[in-house]
């Protein structure tokens, strides 16, 4: 979150899941994003979907924009890189860089990557 925070004007952040016809299991990803939300309340968040649920990642960095985003990062809310993560984003994020060449567009490591996910994972593995 620093380098958001630091930097001037109104970043957003699009927390990408993939996405389940269940309307439950959006739950934990709203979740995240409500946190975020409180933790930094400057900054625009949204989350989006690769593929069955709405919105998708072309809604969400348009209503970035649209809310005046002068950048956006994208979180994807994996365990690791997939497929989805190593073929289809790359893809889709050149389309948005396309459609919004003025709003840069940064992508951050699968979440399951990151170092302090693996340890609380492994801490709730643990828990008896």
């Amino acid at each position: 979150m620093q380098g958001i925070a630091q930097q001037a004007g109104t970043w957003g952040i699009v927390l990408l899941a993939h996405g389940s016809r269940d309307a439950r299991w959006r739950e934990p990803i709203e979740a995240v994003a409500r946190r975020v939300a409180e933790r930094a309340p400057a900054t625009l968040v949204r989350c989006a979907y690769l593929e069955l649920s709405q919105p998708d990642l072309r809604s969400a960095m348009a209503d970035m924009v649209a809310a005046g985003a002068v950048g956006v990062r994208v979180v994807p809310l994996f365990l690791g890189m997939g497929k989805h993560l190593r073929e289809d984003l790359p893809r889709l994020l050149d389309d948005l860089r396309a459609r919004h060449p003025h709003v840069p567009l940064e992508l951050a490591s699968a979440i399951g990557e990151e170092p302090e996910v693996l340890d609380l994972l492994a801490r709730i593995a643990l828990k008896s």
